[in-house]
């Protein structure tokens, strides 16, 4: 990965997903919100992430809010390409080019900025070409609205359709213990061509904490409960494997998210997204940077959690359709 992003901001160690501090995984007070981004910056980290999908443009507010006197501090990215809705099942794709300037000027109007230091395509849209997509985020980079472009979710072949048009600057994907599926390709062929690669979810959605016991923790009205993984006879098993997490990251003295943390940053690579609520789970997650795992301690935690050994598919089937990513 390069010395300098293209916005101009140092080396990324880390970004701030915000998408849970607008109450997809159960209510959260602004104040917490807002502490938490301070608490971030205060620790000199400048990353931060939102979408206008969360919590239909909401989130861009609070984040607009929390950043207000210290944009010069923020690499500030967000993303485009859903229409918004209540549930996974309502929620589509439209990344027409026409659409893409507007969805850039609101996001901006609701963060009170001028422009963006990372624009993603939050997920190809199977209707229109990406390289019409990515021809329009180009103009924006013209104009000065935003510095640089990524793309979320996306295969090789969808990638090199895009860089044909503009240079990509930031792929993002699910990536953690238990959601491995870049490792097969897309990961590698970021790595070749020196695109930076940022992770999300590197805690599972909370379940690689180890605080997640029963579905009866999991908030009413939160999105998880969704998703395969936290439903059922799945639930049951991944609950178990948890346990390795969680017995594994007491041998090393290191809490279980810590350890996702460490794992997710063992190569240097990956850039994990850092999805905290509060100031003092964002400073845990941080101080997991600090962490370097043998490759001896990589091999045990790899025997003792391989690949494929967690249960179901990490969203419901109608939003896995909605990857681009190379998954077969």
């Amino acid at each position: 990965m390069n010395d300098k992003h293209p916005s101009g901001n140092p080396k990324v160690e880390a970004a701030l997903g915000t998408m849970a501090m607008t109450g997809c995984y159960g209510e959260v007070s602004r104040k917490d919100a807002i502490e938490t981004v301070h608490a971030f910056l205060d620790a000199g980290y400048r990353c931060i992430d939102t979408a206008d999908l969360y919590a239909d443009g909401d989130n861009e507010e609070l984040i607009g809010e929390a950043i207000k006197g210290r944009r010069d501090q923020v690499m500030l990215v967000s993303k485009f390409g859903f229409l918004f809705g209540k549930t996974s099942d309502a929620k589509g794709l439209d990344a027409r080019p026409e659409r893409v300037e507007k969805c850039c000027d609101a996001s901006l109007k609701r963060l009170g900025v001028d422009h963006l230091d990372l624009f993603y395509l939050h997920r190809v849209d199977p209707n229109v070409p990406v390289a019409e997509t990515v021809g329009a985020m180009a103009r924006l980079v013209e104009k000065g609205k935003v510095k640089a472009l990524g793309i979320c979710e996306l295969s090789e072949a969808t990638l090199m359709k895009a860089l044909a048009v503009h240079p990509i600057e930031a792929v993002q994907c699910e990536y953690s213990l238990w959601s491995r599926d870049p490792e097969r390709n897309i990961l590698g062929v970021c790595e070749r061509l020196g695109i930076s690669f940022f992770g999300y979810a590197p805690l599972g959605r909370g379940f690689l904490t180890g605080q997640i016991k029963s579905p009866a923790d999991i908030p009413e009205g939160d999105q998880r409960h969704e998703y395969p993984r936290f439903k059922g006879e799945n639930f049951k098993k991944n609950l178990e494997l948890v346990e390795r997490v969680k017995d594994y990251a007491a041998s090393l003295k290191v809490t279980p998210a810590q350890l996702a943390i460490a794992w997710i940053r063992r190569t240097g690579q990956v850039i994990p997204i850092l999805g905290a609520t509060t100031a003092a789970q964002i400073r845990e997650n941080l101080a997991a940077l600090k962490i370097r795992l043998t490759d001896a301690q990589l091999q045990e935690l790899e025997s003792v959690l391989p690949a494929s050994v967690w249960a179901g598919d990490r969203y419901p089937a109608s939003a896995m359709k909605r990857l681009d990513a190379d998954v077969s």
